[in-house]
């Protein structure tokens, strides 16, 4: 049995899924909690919307009232003559009543629209929040791979340094290395298992990073998917940078809700002129009552006392002690708000756009350079090793090449990735999807 146990939990550790790049950003869509807080208020814009539209259109309202009254000296009132009646009396009331507003200046038209508009902007809300998580997700997982190959790296590099030691003590036993230039290699090997370490605590911080963009609340298991990187996809070509701005600048929902903001307050201003005009509605109604103290049925009562009536109403604004003045005021200056807001959308969009061609531009040339360096560096080690073990070169010399070549191979990576997220990211903002 616990044989079993033990195979059916192997079985599903190797089953474990992966996480692509795409994975986890269609997770992240359909379940992050911020998207889901978008989608909920733009449901609500649409309910203002359906609002904004049934105010276009007549009301209707039904009403009935019903009182009964008690007299108690109702005989009273009729001097000495004595005559039995019935001290209690029923009344009632039935009304249906409807009112249109015909004209208010076109505010109600003009309001649905900036409902419309705003509906829209709702919309382009959930694709900012989209984008925003997208981008981040795929900053922490190219960060991951650049970390993961750095662990292979690290892991070479320690294993050379454990071949070092292990011929420092054989050449210690035949008297061609003091044991203080022994010591200095089992150093340097404990150095490469420390930085080990360091590097695969950070990449399990990068992966944890990324279970929380997710939100994956659960104990199970969590990795992504190592995908191949050849050296060509940090080296394809990079757009022209202007053509990245102009096409993102059709493309990206903040500039789309900006531009919709310049429109909304156009319509604003309209709205708040509408204070400035009559009020044109009509009204119309119809009416009816009973009373239990008339001698007269009930039905022929409902008929007699039926009332209908219709009306148109003129509301002119003369003294309104400034209240459409300043609406008005306060829709311009909004207006221009949105005008500033539109070109600080536009200047922000451009520098980030530039941020990330200049990384692209910048890490290529460096990646070509870390190519050469690092093949440069790894001849240069190999011959140090050979002279080493032939006792033509130091410890120090030796250690030193290890250290420089690390180094390269640690730039050329840096370099890389970063080419390849700056790249992503370009494509990314042109409309186009992230593809690792």
């Amino acid at each position: 049995m616990l044989f079993m146990m033990a195979l059916l939990s192997c079985l599903t550790i190797s089953a474990q899924k992966k996480w692509t790049l795409d994975d986890c950003i269609n997770y992240a869509i359909e379940n992050n909690l911020t998207m889901r807080q978008a989608r909920l208020t733009k449901k609500a814009v649409q309910e203002n919307t359906k609002q904004s539209k049934a105010e276009l259109f007549p009301s209707l309202s039904a009403s009935t009232n019903h009182t009964v009254a008690y007299d108690p000296w109702v005989d009273s009132n009729l001097g000495d003559e004595k005559i039995s009646l019935n001290k209690t009396s029923y009344f009632g009331s039935y009304n249906l009543s409807g009112k249109w507003t015909v004209w208010n200046g076109g505010k109600n038209i003009n309001q649905l629209r900036s409902d419309r508009l705003t509906e829209q902007q709702a919309e382009l809300d959930i694709e900012e929040t989209s984008n925003s998580i997208q981008e981040e997700i795929a900053k922490v997982y190219i960060q991951a791979l650049y970390t993961n190959e750095a662990i292979n790296v690290n892991k070479e590099s320690l294993e050379a340094s454990k071949k070092n030691e292990e011929r420092g003590q054989k050449m210690v036993e035949v008297g061609s290395l003091s044991k203080a230039e022994l010591a200095q290699l089992t150093a340097q090997r404990a150095t490469d298992e420390y930085n080990l370490v360091d590097i695969e605590t950070k990449l399990a911080k990068y992966i944890v990073q990324l279970k929380q963009l997710l939100e994956l609340l659960d104990d199970t298991g969590f990795d992504i998917a190592i995908p191949a990187t050849p050296d060509e996809q940090a080296l394809a070509p990079i757009p022209d940078l202007l053509s990245v701005y102009e096409r993102s600048l059709q493309v990206r929902p903040e500039i789309k809700n900006a531009d919709l903001g310049v429109k909304q307050a156009d319509l604003d201003i309209k709205i708040a002129r509408a204070n400035y005009m009559p009020t044109v509605s009509l009204t119309g109604g119809v009416s009816t009552n009973t009373s239990s103290p008339n001698s007269i049925k009930w039905g022929q009562q409902m008929k007699a006392n039926f009332d209908l009536s219709a009306g148109v109403g003129v509301t002119v604004p003369i003294f309104d002690n400034r209240l459409a003045k300043t609406s008005v005021n306060k829709a311009r200056i909004q207006r221009e708000q949105a005008l500033l807001d539109q070109r600080d959308e536009r200047e922000t969009l451009y520098d980030i756009i530039e941020d990330y061609w200049l990384d692209a531009q910048t890490n290529q040339q460096k990646f070509r350079a870390a190519l050469v360096s690092v093949e440069s560096e790894q001849k240069s080690y190999d011959l140090l090793s050979e002279q080493f073990e032939l006792g033509l070169k130091n410890i120090v010399e030796l250690l030193t090449g290890k250290v420089n070549l690390l180094k390269a191979q640690q730039s050329k990576l840096q370099s890389k990735y970063t080419a390849i997220l700056s790249l992503q990211l370009l494509r990314f903002y042109q409309g186009e999807k992230m593809n690792l």
